[in-house]
């Protein structure tokens, strides 16, 4: 092992607290793989749970990899050494079990660099004689797995609370069960309810390009996999999902990371999240102060995570007692329709500099359209009322492309801006200060399994000319920062969310290609385009048609028909309706 490689993982190691480190003899050996920076990973507080329920079992040792970058990177390129562990620097091909955390799909091209440097086969079909397996759990393999089934063994869908440990009793039987990889495999796809395994399904596609039928090889291997999910009681009376460990060099330094909630009731139809970790959970309030008090113990602040950090019951409460004991706290993005002054004091009491909202659309029409629930009324409540507490930056979060939009819906963007000025100069007049504006435009990207699965990404020609629009009429707006993502990623992104299993061969050509997209395409017998561009019919058969959330697709169609009439429709009200399926489906 190279001693400056060696010394750089090392010192990694010593700057964290709550490190892993177990003898390997006798144990299932499991890399957990992060595919992206080590300063990225350690922030995802997924990643970190994954990581403690792995090594809460004594028969199994989980070591980290992530993606090497800088130095790191030069130093194995240079070398040619084999990638390796964080804890033992083990190399990656003597593990038992590769196991990818996925949360983005623009990370999907790194997973094909880290099996290379990993000198691990990077199809699925040139591994099946030897060790070891390549699996991939994480958000965006339940949404849709596709993309990546060329390259894994098999997938672990939904959350790793409900059921990590039953695939690892599993897993861990492998010798008593058949040598064989693939018996093994059938075995686990029999046995596990949220296993998909890529291999045992036949794809057939029809002439226009489309899915005929996705239908399992074996008997014993369901038509479709149940993607699984913590019931709300069992969320409820479960632990807090916290770090387990902390370094100074992630996103959020020493920060213990604890989230509040999963899920999200509001039922913005753009957004996958709050479609697939339905119903929408919460901790009662007195383990959530238990959680908040006990890794106070240990650092400094903490980071509150939620999807509606403000709709949690109690949630002022919490902030109040970690300023009281002189502690401080951040929190993620707010909805300005419940942001409350007395979190707002919190907040800067804790020093937090920058206030978080989602907008989402300018116009009223456009909000209706994706279901936000937002009034501009309220939006100019929540500006005064941030404005009125202090000093603060203002980040807000819109996003262009979205089904139907207008040029109108683009101008009104401006329109709100500058009215939203106007409240913090007015509100801000007796301090003489006053914070400042920033805008995070990004491309609407359709995703599974929400409303808006049926419409395409616009063309990135119109993202380019509504993005120039926005910059001139805002370059002459003092005070206002804008930023915006690059259309032809969320190209990108929008091939592997929404492609099938053809999508591979574009993603293993962009690969071989040096990561060149668009000298991959070319190569293809099918245009990218027809991912990207095509709307889909509302009775075509998708590519995540194979995976069950309980979600009934007649409701997703409903609500997409309800966008196309501007109207919204009720919020998700958990255990009084049966509208999506979900609640109907589960016991609470």
């Amino acid at each position: 092992m190279p001693g400056d490689l060696t010394s750089l993982y090392r010192a990694r190691t010593a700057r964290e607290k709550g490190t892993v480190e177990k003898d390997w003899g006798g144990r299932c050996s499991v890399a957990l793989v992060y595919p992206n920076a080590y300063h990225l990973g350690m922030s995802n507080l997924g990643f970190q749970v994954v990581y403690g329920l792995l090594n809460d079992r004594p028969d199994t040792v989980a070591e980290r990899v992530f993606l090497p970058e800088g130095q790191e990177m030069s130093l194995h390129l240079r070398r040619g050494t084999p990638l390796f562990s964080l804890e033992s620097r083990r190399p990656l091909r003597d593990f038992d079990l590769i196991a990818f955390s996925l949360s983005f799909e623009n990370d999907y091209p790194n997973i094909l660099k880290i099996l290379e440097m990993g000198r691990i086969r990077l199809l699925e079909r040139e591994r099946r004689e030897a060790p070891p397996f390549v699996m991939a759990g994480g958000v965006t393999t339940f949404l849709n797995p596709e993309p990546l089934a060329p390259f894994m063994d098999f997938f672990l869908l939904g959350e790793a609370e409900a059921n990590l440990n039953e695939f690892m009793d599993r897993f861990t039987t492998a010798d008593s069960v058949s040598a064989d990889k693939e018996e093994f495999k059938l075995f686990l796809a029999r046995n596990i309810s949220s296993l998909y395994v890529p291999s045992l399904y036949r794809v057939r596609y029809r002439r226009d390009g489309t899915i005929g039928s996705c239908r399992p090889l074996k008997a014993g291997v369901p038509e479709k996999v149940r993607s699984a999910v913590s019931r709300p009681g069992e969320f409820a009376a479960g632990p807090v999902a916290c770090s387990t460990l902390t370094t100074p060099d992630t996103e959020f330094g020493d920060r213990v990371l604890i989230e509040l909630g999963r899920g999200c009731g509001r039922s913005c139809r753009f957004c996958a999240a709050g479609y697939v970790y339905r119903p929408p959970r919460i901790h009662e309030e007195s383990r959530l102060l238990s959680a908040v008090g006990a890794a106070l113990e240990g650092c400094p602040q903490v980071g509150l995570l939620s999807a509606a950090v403000t709709d949690i019951p109690g949630i002022e409460r919490i902030a109040s007692a970690i300023v009281q004991r002189g502690n401080r706290f951040s929190v993620s993005s707010l909805r300005a329709d419940s942001l409350t002054e007395g979190l707002l004091v919190s907040l800067r009491e804790a020093g937090q500099k920058t206030i978080a909202i989602a907008p989402e659309a300018g116009s009223e029409r456009l909000r209706r359209t994706i279901n936000k629930h937002l009034s501009r009324e309220q939006i100019h409540e929540a500006v005064t009322r941030i404005a009125d507490t202090g000093d603060f930056s203002i980040r807000l979060y819109f996003l262009v492309g979205l089904p139907t939009e207008t040029d109108d819906d683009i101008g009104a963007i401006v329109d709100m801006l500058k009215s939203m000025k106007h409240h913090m100069v007015k509100s801000s007049a007796g301090r003489g200060s006053i914070g400042q504006i920033r805008l995070s435009v990004n491309c609407f990207v359709p995703k599974p399994f929400t409303p808006f699965q049926w419409f395409p990404m616009a063309s990135v020609s119109s993202l380019k000319q509504k993005q120039r629009r926005l910059k001139k009429a805002l370059s002459r707006e003092g005070g206002v920062k804008v930023s915006f993502d690059l259309p032809k990623w969320a190209y990108v992104q929008t091939l592997l969310a929404m492609g099938d299993r053809r999508t591979g061969d574009m993603l293993l050509k962009a690969h071989q290609l040096g990561g060149n997209w668009w000298k991959a395409f070319p190569h293809m017998e099918i245009n990218p385009d027809f991912f990207v561009h095509r709307p889909r019919g509302i009775d075509e058969r998708l590519p995540w048609d194979v995976i069950d959330h309980g979600i009934d697709k007649a409701y997703l169609a409903k609500e997409y028909k309800l966008a196309l009439k501007e109207r919204e429709s009720e919020i998700c009200l958990v255990g009084e309706c049966t509208r999506c399926g979900v609640c109907a489906g589960i016991e609470h």
